[in-house]
């Protein structure tokens, strides 16, 4: 079977997270053959990549939304019934992929289509409807830089696959939306962050959108996830909390399934602490140093650590390059509240040669989904203190049928003083902290061992593609 793995901002550019679920899903199923399709923010080339591409992987599309419009002999003139539909789905009335049909199809380039009396007549519209007072030229550019990459994206020539697969909303569900319809393929969305509601957390704290534009903003990457919802054969998520968003946005109840991550255990379980006799806490944190992930709490909370006089190492593992401006901002603040002789950023590493070391883990993302990080840190048997994000809370202190106790502590995001707090309390009680260590180890060997939601998946393909009627060959 040949899959479309359909992921946005990740595989095979960016390292961790999504990506690394990718790779996994990839690697684990030798007998089918996978086509990436990756958007990206901007052009990219394979000298890239991250990841060495197993080889069932058959191509990689990657379609930045920076892209000229190609040429293409597409136009056809749009019936009444085809105005409409893209009017509903452009006034965000109507999830319909119908109204994708003839955006791909059948219109014509976006320049066309921006000087066209339908565009103007729908900005218009819209302006009117929303009760705007900006300026009415400002309004009708923010439509053209909202619709172009949507336009643009629906018009390129994809890969035929047997199956979709989608690793979140937005862009990349809306292409899975439309491959669905024109291929007439199953499509499964999986959404380890709720996409819509990051886009929006994003939107408000913008400020490049003006104040005025932003709910539209947010509207239209709601309207992409509902877009997804509607056409997807199966809703998946990793935990509880996000399957509820999912609903609350308007995913088919009937359609919500959770699949949670998993982590090679048995590798991650040998891994055998340093038992040598240490007065001072060694603290590691397996993250990419990107602002989502927010380093600078981290750091301001090893700050507290001196202050307070405990003894510790920290050692941030992740790449530095992924957002260069915000590791220099990093260092430079390692360096400014005295910290460089305790506080080290040591760039991308093999974890497994640094868990030994350590006494626990730290994460004080603003936004997750299902932490990878957390589950090998728990399989390696540390304890970790983790921000009230995702599914962390339910990663450190289980699920209700959850009988192994609580792995570390969950704080409020942005709040380097409780992390500080229960830093100092590690430190204070080493014989608890190898308990918690515990406690997440037997959590990981239970729930969340990669074959266990690899085959949850292999099963999903085979009977979604059986029930469309088999592969295309």
């Amino acid at each position: 079977m040949k899959i479309g793995m359909v992921v946005e901002g990740s595989y095979p550019y960016v390292s961790g997270g999504v990506a690394s679920w990718v790779q996994m899903i990839i690697q684990k199923m030798p007998e089918h053959q996978f086509e990436i399709i990756a958007i990206t923010p901007e052009e990219v080339t394979d000298k890239e990549y991250r990841y060495e591409l197993p080889p069932n992987v058959t191509g990689v599309t990657t379609l930045p939304l920076t892209m000229k419009q190609r040429p293409h002999s597409r136009k056809e003139a749009l019936t009444a019934n085809d105005q409409q539909a893209v009017t509903d789905w452009m006034m965000f009335k109507k999830a319909d992929t119908e109204a994708l049909h003839v955006l791909g199809q059948k219109l014509g380039s976006t320049d066309v289509f921006f000087s066209s009396t339908l565009f103007w007549e729908l900005v218009q519209q819209s302006y009117e409807e929303e009760q705007q007072s900006g300026s009415f030229i400002e309004y009708f550019y923010m439509w053209q830089g909202m619709f172009k990459p949507v336009i643009e994206l629906l018009q390129f020539d994809f890969p035929e696959v047997d199956l979709i697969h989608s690793a979140s909303t937005g862009y990349a569900g809306l292409i899975s939306s439309f491959i669905k319809r024109e291929q007439k393929v199953p499509f499964l969305l999986t959404e380890h962050g709720i996409y819509s509601r990051e886009r929006e957390e994003e939107i408000l704290q913008a400020g490049w959108i003006a104040d005025y534009y932003k709910n539209r903003w947010i509207q239209f990457f709601h309207h992409l996830s509902r877009q997804a919802y509607a056409e997807a054969d199966d809703v998946i998520t990793l935990f509880e909390r996000n399957s509820e968003l999912q609903a609350d946005i308007g995913a088919d109840q009937e359609k919500l399934r959770i699949i949670p991550n998993g982590i090679q255990y048995d590798r991650l379980s040998l891994v055998e602490k340093d038992r040598s006799q240490r007065s001072h806490l060694v603290i590691g944190a397996i993250v990419r140093v990107v602002p989502i992930k927010d380093i600078k709490t981290m750091i301001q909370s090893a700050k507290l650590l001196l202050d307070k006089g405990v003894p510790f190492e920290m050692y941030i593992m992740g790449p530095l390059d992924e957002d260069e401006e915000y590791a220099a901002e990093c260092t430079e603040m390692i360096e400014q509240l005295g910290l460089s002789s305790a506080v080290f950023l040591t760039g991308k590493v093999n974890i497994i040669e640094y868990l030994p070391k350590f006494d626990l883990c730290l994460l004080t993302s603003i936004s997750e989904g299902q932490p990878l990080a957390v589950l090998e840190g728990m399989a390696a048997g540390l304890p970790w203190i983790t921000t009230d994000v995702g599914s962390c809370a339910e990663l450190i202190y289980g699920r209700e049928d959850d009988p192994y106790g609580p792995a570390g502590f969950v704080v409020p995001p942005v709040n380097p003083e409780q992390v500080a707090q229960y830093c100092e309390w590690f430190y204070d009680h080493p014989h608890e902290a190898v308990k918690f260590g515990r406690n997440g180890q037997r959590r990981a060997e239970q729930f969340y061992q990669v074959h266990q939601f690899i085959e949850e998946y292999r099963e999903l393909y085979l009977e979604r593609r059986e029930a469309y009627g088999g592969h295309r060959v």
